[in-house]
C-alpha cells in the first residue's frame, strides 16, 4: 500500500515513484494498492491506476484539502486496519515524514526512515536500506515481528513506470462522516512563503560545484552556464557546510537524489554519498584537477583540469553558439 500524496490537486512524483517500486516488489498475485486524501480529486485516483495501482482507497472530503496530521492519520489508520496490508509506503516528504511515524505508534508497528532502498526476502521480509552516521555507512533493516512493515522514501530514489492510459483499477469511496466530525484541527489561514527554491530535482540540467569549485566567481559562472542551458546549480555537502549553497541544493546521501539528462560535476571529487545521490544521471560530465577522483568512474565524459578555468571557457562557447544561432 502507498499512501499517495497530493498538494493542490497534484499528485507528489514520489507517490507514483513508490507505486513503481511497490509493482515490482509485488510477488505474483498481490494486490498494489494506494490512499489518496483530498477534495475534489477529480481524475487522480485514474493517474495512480495508470502508474500502477491495482485498488485505490479515496478520501474525498472538504477536510482534507489541506493536510492535518489528525485527519490524514484516521482516514490511513481505518483503511490499513481492514484491509491488513504487508507493507505501507510513504514519501520522505514534510507530509510523509509527520504521517508515517504517527501511524507506526498507533499500528505497533516499526518504521524506518529515509530509504533508498527497497527489497523483498524469501520470507516476505522488506530489506529496507538507509544511511546512517551521516551517510558514512547504509544500514539494511528489517522488521519481521510486526506487520505492516513501514518506510519512508526519499523522492527520485525509485524509478516511476510509464503511464498506461489503458490500465484501470478499482476505485474505492471511503465514507469520511466520522473524520469531519471528529478532526481536533482546522487550519484557519495559510500563508505561502514569499521565497521559493527551484526543485533540483525536477530540473533536467543541473551544474553541480565541488570543494574544488567553490570561488565565488565559479559559482556566479556555474549559475549564468545553468541559465543559458535552461538548468540549476546544485552542489556537495562540502559547499552547504561552507554556507556557500542553501541545503535545498544539496546532492547526496545526505542532501536529494537527482536524475537530471545533464549533470555536470565540477571540482568534486566522487565520494560515495555524493555519488549514491546523481549515478541516476542519464549524463554526467565530470570536471576534476585529480585524474584519480572516483568521479570519473561514474561520468560519460571526464575532463581532468581545474574548474575554475574550464567553466568560464564552457561559458564562452555556449554564449557564441548561441550567437551563431
Amino acid at each position: 500500500m502507498v499512501a499517495a500524496e497530493q498538494r493542490d490537486g497534484t499528485i507528489a512524483n514520489v507517490s507514483l515513484e513508490l507505486l513503481g517500486i511497490a509493482r515490482e516488489l509485488a510477488p505474483d498475485g498481490c494486490i498494489v494498492s494506494a490512499v489518496i486524501c483530498g477534495s475534489e480529486l477529480g481524475k487522480q485516483p485514474g493517474l495512480l491506476a495508470g502508474h500502477g495501482a491495482d485498488k485505490v482507497f479515496v478520501l474525498d472530503d472538504f477536510c482534507f484539502k489541506k493536510y492535518t496530521t489528525d485527519a490524514y492519520a484516521q482516514g490511513m489508520y481505518g483503511i490499513i486496519l481492514r484491509e491488513k496490508p504487508d507493507v505501507v509506503l510513504f514519501g520522505a516528504t514534510s507530509i510523509g515524514r509527520d504521517l508515517a511515524p504517527r501511524l507506526s505508534a498507533r499500528l505497533n508497528t516499526g518504521l524506518t526512515a529515509d530509504c533508498t532502498k527497497l527489497e523483498l526476502d524469501g520470507e516476505g521480509n522488506l530489506l529496507m536500506t538507509r544511511p546512517a552516521f551521516s551517510g558514512n555507512l547504509f544500514a539494511t533493516i528489517i522488521c519481521p515481528e510486526h506487520r505492516p512493515q513501514m518506510s519512508t522514501v526519499r523522492p527520485g530514489v525509485m524509478r516511476k513506470l510509464p503511464f498506461d492510459a489503458n490500465r484501470t483499477a478499482e476505485i474505492i469511496a471511503e465514507k469520511t462522516h466520522h473524520i469531519v466530525t471528529t478532526a481536533g484541527v482546522k487550519i484557519i489561514s495559510e500563508t505561502l512563503s514569499e521565497r521559493r527554491e527551484e526543485n533540483i530535482e525536477d530540473t533536467k540540467v543541473l551544474i553541480s560545484m565541488g570543494r574544488g569549485a567553490s570561488s565565488p566567481e565559479t559559482v556566479a559562472c556555474a549559475k549564468r552556464i545553468a541559465k543559458i542551458l535552461g538548468g540549476e546549480v546544485s552542489s556537495s555537502r562540502a559547499l552547504v557546510d561552507e554556507g556557500i549553497m542553501p541545503s535545498a541544493r544539496q546532492v547526496g546521501q545526505t542532501g536529494k537524489t537527482v536524475r537530471p539528462i545533464i549533470y555536470m560535476a565540477n571540482g568534486i571529487s566522487g565520494a560515495v554519498q555524493h555519488v549514491a545521490g546523481m549515478e541516476e544521471a542519464e549524463y554526467i560530465i565530470a570536471i576534476n584537477s585529480d585524474p584519480d577522483a572516483p568521479i570519473f568512474s561514474v561520468s560519460h565524459l571526464g575532463i581532468v583540469g581545474d574548474a575554475n578555468k574550464i567553466l568560464p571557457l564552457i561559458e564562452q562557447r555556449l554564449k557564441a553558439r548561441n550567437t551563431e544561432i
